[in-house]
């Protein structure tokens, strides 16, 4: 039996007693329930598990204490009270569906267990305006991939305008292993980088702050339960090892990373930092936007046997709107809304995220709850869809204008950079994935 696939939690025309959640357009319907760590402003507490509903988020640990997931077996209970969510991660894709339902029954309109508890409605349902929001899972390591094709042929034409793609992009995932102790959760502040920078690919280098700092649009996705060292997670399985995603900022030091990149590919220009969004969208919440894997062209290889999954070619895709947004420092001085850089969708992705952990895990790496995978950037075949400024700005050469007649080739300190990220259509609720946001500081004082 799969775990993901529609049922009555994704009802069109389910209402929650949360008024805010039944607001057309929506991020947080209940046919959403995106998971997440709070805490309540001010009130100096531990940090607990939550979901979102609408503009509200309930807390799952005072749900927990209060007996209302008790059917759901000790184990869960347990696991609501944490202070991240790995140990709910590892417990698999039917225990996170039971939960679900379980909340999705809690939260609709005709039912009265909570909602008509005063006491603990007024405690376990916080508004988003009272809480801080923390890093969702304790991220044991972290990986990136390399998965649009259109973003890797976009790089590699500037670089090898002759042989864009390498011959090994269509047979693997291609990927490498980021630094997890640099993620941080959206809000928190990116500080430009210092390294070694040099003018052109023979040097000599230079150190000192980049000049050449980007962003990336990309999703990220968490494990489940994982696997142990040496048992692959083959392909057929893949789907129920992935929790859910969130969105997720690669930045990218371009000319720090053009200097370092060979032989060994990317390392200081990229453990800087990486963005998250806090709320965590289960792959069971997207089951109505399942769709069909990239369509790969006439004369391109079919993935090899241990890549190759009937059910993940028929739904492996996913139908998810992202979007960059860029405030510069000058905009909020003079109160002028965010600008619109880029819109691009998870649809064009060559590799599906059940291949990138199939792959991940084909020689025997052992994935673990609460690992991050990344899936690189996300770029379309047009312009407007390109997921970094390295690619809008054509490398520099095209820089954009902003609507205050600043331009950017690549990111000043102040800019802030919000990603958005939606599924909508196909007659089922708007899923929101909210945002995630980071502001470029001034790089630290070069010290001899």
């Amino acid at each position: 039996m799969s775990y993901h696939e529609i049922n009555s939690t994704h009802s069109p025309d389910l209402r929650s007693w949360v008024d805010s959640a039944n607001a057309p357009g929506a991020d947080f319907p209940i046919q959403n329930l995106p998971f997440g760590v709070f805490s309540r402003k001010g009130a100096n507490e531990i940090p607990r598990i939550c979901i979102a509903i609408g503009d509200h988020v309930l807390d799952l640990a005072a749900c927990a204490h209060s007996g209302l997931l008790d059917s759901l077996g000790e184990a869960m209970v347990d696991a609501c009270e944490e202070m991240q969510l790995n140990r709910l991660m590892s417990l698999g894709a039917k225990s996170w569906s039971e939960l679900r339902s379980r909340l999705s029954v809690l939260l609709r309109e005709d039912n009265g267990e909570l909602r008509d508890d005063a006491g603990l409605r007024a405690h376990a349902l916080v508004s988003m305006t009272d809480v801080d929001m923390h890093m969702p899972a304790a991220i044991g390591d972290y990986t990136d991939f390399y998965a649009s094709i259109h973003h890797a042929t976009n790089v590699g034409s500037m670089f090898r305008p002759d042989n864009p793609l390498l011959p090994n992009y269509k047979y693997l995932p291609v990927g490498y292993h980021g630094r997890a102790s640099s993620v941080v959760v959206s809000g928190a502040p990116v500080r430009r980088p210092l390294g070694q920078v040099a003018a052109n690919d023979s040097g000599p280098p230079v150190f000192g702050p980049s000049r050449l700092l980007d962003y990336e649009l990309e999703v990220g996705f968490f494990i489940g339960p994982g696997n142990e060292l040496g048992e692959p997670i083959r392909i057929h399985a893949a789907a129920d090892h992935i929790f859910g995603l969130c969105l997720l900022n690669d930045w990218s030091a371009r000319d720090i990373q053009r200097w370092e990149y060979q032989p060994l590919g990317p390392f200081l220009a990229k453990s800087f930092a990486t963005s998250i969004s806090p709320w965590v969208v289960t792959m069971q919440a997207l089951a109505p936007f399942r769709i069909p894997a990239f369509a790969r062209p006439e004369g391109d290889p079919q993935p090899l046997a241990h890549l190759y999954s009937e059910t993940d070619q028929q739904r492996g895709g996913i139908d998810l709107q992202l979007e960059v947004w860029l405030s510069s420092e000058r905009m909020r001085a003079e109160a002028i809304s965010p600008q619109m850089l880029s819109r691009g969708n998870f649809r064009d992705m060559y590799w599906t995220l059940a291949q990138m952990v199939a792959h991940h895990t084909s020689n025997g790496c052992n994935l673990r709850p609460g690992d991050l995978l990344g899936s690189g950037t996300v770029s379309g075949a047009e312009n407007a869809s390109r997921g970094s400024l390295l690619e809008l700005a054509w490398r520099g050469s095209e820089p954009l204008a902003l609507i205050t007649g600043e331009t950017r080739s690549f990111l000043e300190d102040g800019d802030e950079v919000i990603l958005r990220g939606y599924c909508s259509g196909n007659a089922a609720r708007r899923i929101g994935f909210g945002e995630c946001r980071g502001i470029v500081k001034p790089a630290p004082a070069v010290r001899q």
